[in-house]
């Protein structure tokens, strides 16, 4: 009996070999996102302060590397054989730590594995990151980000506002919808950077 089963596994295994086992479901896309270096600086948060960005919370159907599309009657589903480099909190942790650094407005942007202290912490809620159909031939990227910001020392809340981003992409295919994403995310980080440094500068003396 042990001989049989020995023999039907290499007889498997050969057949997997040879292509006897093989798949017709299309390779899975990976796409990324960049941030865009801010048009120009924005006056400078209290001296010497760094900022702490948390990973991100999400909307039920947002915490995955899906890259979700909204349908009529609210239907969410995913674009077929593609997804984002990585969970999306975790680009949406990334893009913002990109986009707060490169404003030069800060001594210092952290990520939320980062062991240095903070003066501030900002938490991101992301609220809407979709492709939304909407009737339409091609989609619009709509990205909204719910943003608190807190005091690193005794994590009190300081601040709380909303950043958010459209862009319709140029046609319904995946790579004009992804440049969407880009375009409507990157409209939301520049609202997030002057969201986090007004809210700081206005409870720099708390």
């Amino acid at each position: 009996m042990r001989q049989c089963i020995a023999v039907l596994l290499i007889l498997l295994l050969t057949a997997a070999c040879s292509g006897g086992l093989h798949s017709n479901a299309p390779a899975v896309q990976t796409y990324v996102l960049r941030a865009h270096a801010p048009a120009a600086p924005l006056p400078a948060p209290p001296a010497g302060s760094a900022l702490r960005v948390e990973l991100p919370t999400s909307a039920p159907g947002l915490s995955s590397e899906h890259i979700v599309i909204v349908q009529s009657g609210h239907r969410m589903s995913y674009l077929a054989a593609s997804e984002w480099a990585a969970p999306l909190p975790h680009v949406v942790e990334q893009l913002s730590v990109e986009r707060l650094r490169a404003s030069g407005n800060w001594v210092a942007v952290n990520d939320a594995e980062s062991a240095f202290t903070s003066d501030y912490f900002l938490q991101i809620t992301i609220r809407r990151f979709e492709a939304d159909y909407a009737g339409d031939a091609a989609p619009t990227a709509q990205v909204a980000f719910d943003c608190a910001l807190g005091r690193g020392a005794d994590r009190a809340l300081l601040a709380s506002f909303t950043a958010q981003g459209a862009a319709v992409a140029s046609a319904n295919r995946v790579g004009a919808i992804v440049a969407a994403f880009e375009e409507a995310a990157n409209t939301a980080l520049g609202e997030l950077a002057a969201g986090a440094l007004k809210s700081s500068q206005s409870r720099s003396n708390p």
